[in-house]
């Protein structure tokens, strides 16, 4: 008796991601509220966890410029290629696919309410702008063995799904998608999280599109 294949999953990061920018640092960018850089660097350097961060970045803000921000969240951010065609591609080859971002819900939901992904198919974090500073929120904190403060945490996502029974796949690209690449079962990586997976003597497919993407699924699905 043939034993059955691994269900297929996906966890895909937003930003830089399925965005073709970082939507948070565009974000912070624009508005340029001083002090916004050493928090980035620290960011990426790992000095700071993803949670305290991001969480200092949106406090640089006040909360009277929500308009601003959503809309320039919004308008100045470019799916990458090929997305639609992946979700498609999972749909036909009953590929689950989870939206999995560190990004904040205003702009996260907007952009991709066109694609029709379930609501709890899509993890992120929330915001509050009832204070005086945009203030993060952070439904979907680390669990059990996750100790590294993420924020929105993608290992306690992943482990939600026993590799016993799923093949893993995480497509990233920066500091949010390092402790999940260390799970999957297969990465495609692309900026910061190429140079990690590096660093960890990770295996993983790089890409540029989300063609790119697919090519290598469409490959995997012949040799299995």
């Amino acid at each position: 008796m043939t034993s059955r294949a691994p269900q297929r999953v996906i966890f895909c990061d937003f930003d830089g991601t399925i965005t073709e920018n970082d939507n948070i640092v565009a974000i912070i960018k624009h508005f340029n509220p001083p002090g916004w850089e050493a928090i980035v660097n620290d960011i990426v350097g790992q000095r700071k966890t993803i949670r305290q961060g991001v969480g200092e970045l949106f406090q640089l803000l006040p909360s009277s410029m929500k308009r601003e921000v959503v809309d320039y969240a919004i308008s100045n951010a470019t799916i990458r290629a090929g997305f639609a065609d992946l979700l498609q591609y999972c749909k036909d080859h009953d590929i689950e696919f989870y939206v999995t971002s560190g990004g904040i819900d205003f702009f996260v939901y907007p952009l991709l309410a066109q694609f029709n992904i379930p609501e709890n198919h899509i993890y992120c974090n929330g915001s509050d702008f009832s204070g005086e500073q945009i203030a993060i929120t952070w439904p979907h904190p680390c669990e059990g063995e996750c100790k590294t403060d993420c924020g929105m945490c993608k290992t306690t996502i992943i482990r939600r799904f026993p590799k016993s029974q799923y093949e893993r796949i995480l497509i990233g690209d920066s500091v949010t998608d390092f402790e999940g690449a260390k799970l999957a079962d297969v990465v495609f990586a692309r900026s910061h999280l190429t140079q990690k997976c590096k660093e960890l003597g990770l295996s993983y497919h790089e890409f540029k599109t989300f063609h790119d993407v697919i090519d290598v699924l469409k490959l995997q699905e012949a040799t299995t």
